[in-house]
């Protein structure tokens, strides 16, 4: 019922705009062309000619107005008509009955079509004749019962089409969803549905849909050329509607032939592009195996540079092809185009900015995937190196995603590019009292450090005084772990804090940090029988 409906409002909105462009019988002239205006003679809403020059002071719309009264006086009488023209220099005649009618001058021909005098007098003529004889069929009854009789036989074979569109669209959609349960119950894999039968419903039906309105349009659009071919009055439309078509086809029919040999280039182009990038592709194969040294390119870089090389080739080949492409050349082509374009330059500054800051870090090599950086607050390991932003995962297994632009503007401190081989560098720093002897603080946080797991002794732990400050020195501990071990550097840290807290309290060395005023009375470290008080449990 809702087809129908919509069906009906589609109808009577294109008789609305057909009408209402019938009745426009001035129009202005071209640009370019000297005359001010231009009037059409319509008689029984068919064009006759159109006028465009002035005639004994007369404009085109008042010599309009003067033939359709001179005309409408001619009909009066009863019987048939007949339109005629004879020449009347510099112009022509035009007659009906052997009356004049109205005149042609010869400035009325339009000067960008290549016609003659003697050929617009004829086809005004024919279109004259054309219309009274329309006028002489619409006064006849019997003609008219029998255009109702066609126009309500032709809605009736136009509901029946309807109809049977709709029925055999419902089979059709029960048959195809059948047939797609019976294939989609055979891709599972081990239990899991690897399509879900909801999109492809989902599809067909609305590619059903699509397809019955298409063939809807259709069949509105010739039951209203034949309904309105029946009667002599809206016969012109009719003629309209069916030029239309058929012109659209042809034009459609004309640009896909003309548009071949253009498509045929741009896919040579495209398809020269694609053996390009499949070269390239088995270039940096090579590349990243290693099977090929470049000294400019490392295989850590192959990845983004395959990327970037990729991205390069395809938006050559489409430059390239775009002069080929059907309607590039079109107003409405060229409108995307500046539309897109300012689209990029309002809303892309800032990814460009973050494209720009990925190329830089990837390129001069600040850090790469697996090593563990710093970057302002945030420490962790490089999980992924983006276009637009690096990705960490820290201590506590959380991974967070970091905007190149910031990596890029804050200091990375990277705690595995200067080990030696594989791991990272953890380092913490202790303050301890002046009456401690240096020498026994440094052998006690390498102690540490030899009891934490996953330290190498090789190289071998350092201690550093960074610093002699007002009420203690500064001591640094420096050594390097293995990321292979199943610890992140957040537990090794941890391990190793843990270790110095045993180690000094074993040797009854009281930790100065964070804050230290004066000497208490008694030192604060904790004895070695308190190590495991109650809740905590010995190892």
């Amino acid at each position: 019922m809702k087809l129908f409906k919509s069906v009906y409002v589609f109808s009577c909105l294109l008789m609305l705009l057909l009408f209402g462009m019938s009745q426009a019988t001035e129009v202005k002239a071209p640009p370019g062309n000297e005359k001010a205006e231009e009037a059409t003679l319509v008689l029984f809403n068919r064009n006759i000619v159109v006028l465009r020059s002035t005639v004994l002071g007369m404009a085109p719309s008042e010599r309009v107005k003067r033939a359709q009264a001179r005309i409408d006086q001619q009909l009066e009488g009863v019987g048939g008509h007949q339109a005629t023209a004879i020449s009347a220099a510099p112009g022509m005649l035009i007659q009906i009955d052997g009356a004049g009618s109205f005149y042609i001058a010869p400035e009325d021909i339009d000067p960008f079509e290549q016609e003659t005098l003697a050929g617009v007098a004829e086809q005004a003529v024919s279109a004259l004749n054309h219309s009274l004889q329309e006028i002489q069929e619409s006064h006849n009854v019997r003609a008219i019962l029998r255009a109702v009789a066609y126009a309500g036989l032709a809605t009736l074979v136009y509901g029946g089409l309807i109809w049977l569109l709709l029925k055999l669209r419902r089979i059709a959609i029960r048959k195809l969803l059948s047939f797609a349960h019976e294939k989609m119950a055979g891709l599972n894999h081990v239990g899991i549905l690897l399509i879900r039968r909801e999109r492809i419903h989902w599809l067909m039906r609305k590619g059903f849909q699509l397809l019955t309105w298409f063939i809807v349009l259709l069949l509105s659009y010739q039951w209203l050329g034949v309904m309105m071919s029946q009667f002599p009055f809206t016969r012109p439309w009719s003629e309209h509607l069916n030029g239309y078509l058929f012109g659209l086809i042809v034009m459609l029919g004309s640009s896909i032939l003309k548009a071949i040999p253009d498509l045929f280039v741009a896919c040579v182009i495209f398809m020269l592009a694609k053996l390009v990038a499949k070269g390239m592709h088995h270039f940096f194969d090579l590349v990243q195996n290693r099977s090929i040294e470049i000294a400019w390119l490392d295989a850590d870089l192959v990845g983004p540079t395959r990327r970037i090389a990729a991205i390069a080739l395809w938006l050559f080949a489409l430059a390239m092809a775009y002069p080929y492409l059907p309607g590039s050349g079109t107003e409405a082509f060229k409108g995307v185009s500046v539309l897109v374009g300012l689209m990029l330059s309002m809303g892309a500054s800032s990814l460009v900015g973050q494209a720009a800051s990925g190329l830089i870090l990837t390129y001069s090599r600040v850090y790469r995937k697996g090593e563990f950086i710093r970057i302002g607050e945030h420490e962790g390991t490089i999980t992924e190196l983006g276009m637009f932003s690096t990705r960490i995962r820290n201590g506590m297994g959380v991974e967070l995603t970091l905007p190149n632009s910031y990596v890029l503007s804050n200091v990375t401190k990277n705690y595995s590019r200067v080990v030696s081989g594989d791991g990272f560098v953890v380092d913490t720093k202790v303050t301890i009292g002046y009456d401690t002897p240096w020498r026994q603080v440094q052998a006690m946080l390498i102690e540490a450090a030899r009891r934490t797991p996953g330290v190498l002794t090789e190289p071998a732990p350092k201690v550093f005084q960074t610093a002699l400050s007002d009420f203690y020195p500064e001591y640094l501990l420096i050594c390097q772990a293995i990321p292979s071990e199943p610890r992140p550097r957040a537990e090794v840290i941890n391990l190793l804090h843990a270790n110095i807290q045993d180690v000094f309290n074993e040797y009854g060395v009281q930790i100065m940090s964070p804050h230290y005023l004066s000497d208490p009375e008694n030192e604060k470290i904790v004895g070695q029988n308190d190590w495991y008080k109650k809740p905590a449990s010995p190892p």
